[in-house]
């Protein structure tokens, strides 16, 4: 009696097999770029800093400022110019100054390269001077 192969058999158990192999690779190289990254992030300091300067208009207000979402000073202003520095933590920083009086908020794009920032209190609200 003569043996016959079942060649359809025989390829879909080849094709499963290697669906397996392929699935098996992708989660590996997932697993292994999802590790990297977090040592990446956890090992990244910055070195930039930035000049925070409230140059006019600001005394007897109560001022916060925060950068991104973290809360860098508040308190009543009572002599300008009022300075601090602050170094760079985030990839991207917007700085927020709020008056705690009124709650009205003023935001400004921080750049990556740190640096000085004035700014100056007037009636319609907070102004950025030119550098």
């Amino acid at each position: 009696m003569a043996h016959h192969l079942n060649t359809n058999k025989q390829f879909m158990v080849g094709n499963g097999i290697l669906a397996f192999g392929v699935i098996f690779v992708v989660v590996i190289f997932v697993y292994m770029s999802m590790r990297l990254q977090q040592k990446k992030e956890s090992e990244r300091h910055f070195i930039e800093t930035y000049s925070i300067t409230l140059v006019k208009g600001f005394v007897g207000d109560s001022i916060s400022l925060l950068i991104n979402d973290s809360l860098i000073s508040s308190k009543a202003i009572t002599d300008e110019p009022y300075t601090i520095e602050v170094g760079r933590f985030a990839e991207q920083s917007a700085l927020m100054i709020v008056d705690n009086q009124t709650e009205l908020v003023s935001v400004f794009d921080l750049s990556e390269n740190g640096g000085s920032y004035r700014f100056e209190k007037e009636k319609d609200g907070v102004k950025q001077l030119a550098k």
